[in-house]
């Protein structure tokens, strides 16, 4: 724990204003630890949110502070966004302004119940991902929900991104949906986001 804040300083120097530290967890495959029923490692996410001519040498940057040319020293990405108003900042994409780059890869985001997060990662993996991170989502408040694309997310809630190559992406939304049942109402929901840039992912 702790190197998410020496991400954030690596990124100061390189320009970026500021980021957000969450927690969740990922799995380890690995069949002696599977035993022993310690495969599960904590993971600190952090997010930033800077200019899209800036990203991609802010993430070089990243990488080659953290070293993420090495397995396991983790990973870097860049997502598009649309519009971004806060602080002093104001970002905002026109259609069709920005040439987006073609990275190969793509996230699956899936909200599903607590305790069917593993289900998910393990249907990924079945159709050939290489592991997931798991959130815990949780409102503000007791009577509070967070609401993601108008579906509330309650405290019982786990969120699950995977990063997959593009062509692998049917495959495995596929076998999510079919093996979670996600087209049953309250099963959960599933959603694919495009990524724009992606550092230390090791095949």
């Amino acid at each position: 724990m702790g190197v998410a804040s020496n991400v954030l300083k690596v990124a100061r120097k390189l320009g970026v204003q500021g980021g957000t530290i969450f927690l969740g967890r990922g799995s380890i495959h690995n069949r002696l630890l599977e035993f022993l029923q310690i495969n599960e490692e904590r993971k600190e996410i952090v997010t930033m949110i800077v200019e899209y001519e800036l990203a991609s040498d802010i993430l070089k940057g990243i990488s080659k502070h953290m070293r993420f040319d090495k397995p396991h020293h983790g990973i870097a990405f860049s997502l598009p966004v649309t519009e971004f108003t806060g602080h002093k900042n104001t970002i905002e994409k026109k259609a069709g302004s920005v040439e987006m780059k073609d990275s190969g890869y793509k996230i699956i985001y899936v909200v599903v119940d607590r305790g069917m997060a593993e289900l998910v990662v393990e249907s990924a993996n079945k159709a050939g991902a290489k592991g997931g991170t798991v959130l815990n989502a949780r409102g503000a408040g007791i009577h509070e929900a967070r609401k993601l694309f108008s579906v509330e997310v309650e405290p019982e809630k786990e969120e699950v991104f995977i990063i997959v190559k593009t062509e692998m992406k049917d495959g495995i939304v596929k076998s999510i949906k079919d093996d979670l049942r996600l087209e049953e109402p309250g099963h959960g929901i599933i959603f694919v986001m495009d990524v724009n840039e992606v550092h230390g992912l090791h095949e």
